[in-house]
């Protein structure tokens, strides 16, 4: 399998204070990836580090081919590399459709698979709130407008940041929904979660990590009955 992303040796820091430790990753090329562990545990940052909002303090990161351990965000976007974070950070003053607009873009590759009509077959709540603001969205509208947003620049890879948190669960099945036609659809998705039974449903492979570092790797068919490695690492 081709490795589309991957962080070898990866360390990152807020301020003083380490977070990530010596972090190896691989993310295989229209595979789904669930990274799980509990709520601070570095999901987050890792997510902010391979996206390049938090540095790299020590290792490499490779995308595509490149190694963007130094590239800014916006040159890591460029290339393909599409975040979504866990704030949801609409334009809340622009339509739903707007929205969408502003990301409007070619993939790196020349390829638009994604344009507004597929969004609107593929996320028809959106498309019935199409002229809405997207301030004036609900949580989980809001967040399944940022999904769609991220795809409408057609990219080679998709970062989400817990999309299911604090959302109403008839939302997350929905959003559930999706992220398993875009993998069954060849999409490759990096996924990090604290709700591990939304990740299992939806992703083929699965990182653990603790404290910052990677304490276990599989397959999610194999972690769903690895009660051990729940138990310990991944249990409220």
């Amino acid at each position: 399998m081709t490795d589309l992303l991957r962080a070898e040796g990866v360390c990152a820091f807020y301020g003083a204070s380490q977070i990530l430790f010596d972090l190896d990753l691989a993310l295989h090329e229209k595979r789904t990836l669930a990274l799980l562990g509990r709520n601070g545990a570095g999901k987050s940052t890792t997510m902010k580090t391979l996206a390049g909002i938090v540095p790299a303090r020590n290792g490499r990161i490779f995308f595509a081919g490149h190694d963007i351990t130094r590239a800014p965000p916006h040159a890591r976007a460029r290339l393909g590399l599409a975040y979504v974070p866990e704030d949801r950070q609409v334009f809340p003053e622009h339509s739903v459709e707007d929205n969408l607009l502003i990301a409007a873009k070619s993939g790196p590759d020349g390829r638009r698979d994604w344009t507004l009509p597929r969004v609107w077959d593929a996320f028809p709540l959106l498309a019935n709130l199409r002229s809405r603001q997207a301030g004036r969205l609900s949580g989980g509208e809001q967040q399944l407008l940022v999904i769609a947003r991220a795809l409408m620049g057609n990219p080679l890879v998709l970062l989400l940041d817990e999309p299911s948190e604090g959302l109403a669960p008839i939302v997350v099945a929905t959003i559930g929904k999706i992220l398993r036609e875009l993998g069954a659809g060849g999409a490759t998705i990096l996924l990090a979660e604290q709700n591990m039974h939304f990740c299992l449903r939806i992703t083929e492979d699965a990182v653990v990590l603790d404290k910052g570092k990677v304490v276990h790797r599989e397959d999610t068919a194999g972690l769903s009955s690895n009660e051990a490695i729940r138990r310990r690492y991944l249990a409220m």
